[in-house]
């Protein structure tokens, strides 16, 4: 890393509704796939940090849950309470809405956010647009609900696109020394990392067949030199989620394994091997003390 003395470095959050691709906004901008993504609702639940270190800057994005306005569990409360309490301690904030869709649910994650950070307005999807000149009107619609420090339209799987939000963002950090080390992708633990992984390949295989009342728990992760031994639980609310994930002579758990062993490997380097049990307990998502044990905040 060059010793300049005009480095940087600041917080970013990445807010808004479920679905507009906050999680795959922020594995672009990083460089490697930490938080998870699907198109099912409420795939993110935690704050994941993402660490990206340039020449001069160093930008610590905060990928927080869509907050959720249509079911009032506990577990969405908690998820709730992720968004608000990441937004009252960034530098900055990226707030994501798709290309052409600007709906109530957007306009109540809008009145969260704060009015002293600077708010930059991310329309994700760009290249699902064909006529681009339906943006003009579009932006200047969404423009009128808030005063907005910048418009980004934009793809998140195009590098151009990243690469010019890097740059469009840097001047919003603060000057200073990088908090992490310029090889740091995330804060969070490989144990945290291989329960989100278990939970994307659960979601990916069971698409709407399997409400959000499902979550992955690590019961033992174990590394001996390059091999990390996993034992995962998949909690879900009823015998017939089980069934689901098992599949037709357990078919569909062992692809769920599979895919969520490769993609371990891939992301640290090294073997895996991986058990995973399931376990019905109804009622967990709404449940203030078990959302703790199960590592919701």
């Amino acid at each position: 890393m060059n010793d300049k003395t005009d480095f940087r470095c600041g917080t970013v959050a990445i807010v808004g509704r479920p679905n507009v691709g906050k999680s795959t906004l922020l594995n672009a901008l990083v460089g490697q796939k930490i938080s998870i993504t699907s198109r099912k609702a409420q795939t993110t639940r935690h704050r994941i940090t993402g660490i990206c270190t340039t020449d001069d800057a160093q930008y610590i994005f905060v990928d927080t849950p869509g907050f959720q306005t249509r079911h009032a569990s506990a577990l969405n409360r908690s998820l709730n309470r992720a968004v608000t309490s990441t937004l009252s301690s960034v530098d900055v904030v990226l707030f994501v809405i798709e290309a052409g869709n600007f709906g109530p649910d957007d306009e109540k994650v809008m009145k969260l956010l704060p009015d002293n950070v600077p708010v930059l307005l991310i329309v994700n999807k760009l290249d699902r647009i064909n006529d681009k000149a339906e943006m003009l009107p579009f932006l200047k619609r969404v423009g009128e609900a808030r005063d907005f420090r910048e418009f980004v339209p934009l793809s998140a799987k195009r590098a151009d696109d990243i690469k010019r939000l890097l740059g469009v963002l840097r001047p919003y950090l603060l000057e200073g020394e990088p908090i992490y080390g310029e090889d740091d992708l995330t804060d969070r633990s490989e144990r945290f990392l291989a329960a989100e992984i278990l939970r994307e390949k659960v979601f990916r295989w069971t698409g709407d067949e399997l409400p959000y009342t499902s979550t992955v728990i690590i019961d033992k992760f174990e590394q001996e030199g390059n091999l990390r031994r996993v034992f995962a639980t998949i909690l879900v609310d009823r015998d017939s989620h089980k069934a689901m994930i098992i599949g037709n002579k357990g078919a569909k758990l062992k692809q769920i394994s599979t895919d969520a062993r490769v993609d371990m490997e891939k992301l640290f380097d090294g073997r895996v091997y991986l058990e995973v049990w399931i376990k019905v307990k109804g009622g967990w998502a709404d449940n203030e003390a078990g959302l703790r044990a199960y590592g919701y905040e």
